[in-house]
């Protein structure tokens, strides 16, 4: 597995990795993270890449980070 870029936006760590034909980007928030498998021939170059951090996708990323964290949240009070 090869790190491609590593980096922070709106306090969510970002890592991308080129792995078996894919990229794998992982977002890091807190105690939860999601990781989603592009493969490398849906796009054209690791530039492409950037579209991922805006518009409808990244949007929806944030709000599953609060999800989450809502769910881990209410799962350990129960515990």
């Amino acid at each position: 597995m090869r790190v491609v870029k590593e980096f922070t936006k709106e306090e969510i760590r970002i890592s991308v990795f080129s792995w078996n034909n894919k990229y794998l980007l992982k977002f890091e928030l807190g105690m939860v993270e999601q990781t989603f498998k592009v493969p490398e021939t849906d796009l054209v170059d690791e530039n492409s890449l950037e579209g991922f951090l805006e518009g409808v996708f990244w949007e929806g990323v944030k709000k599953r980070f609060e999800e989450m964290h809502l769910s881990l949240r209410n799962q350990l009070e129960i515990s």
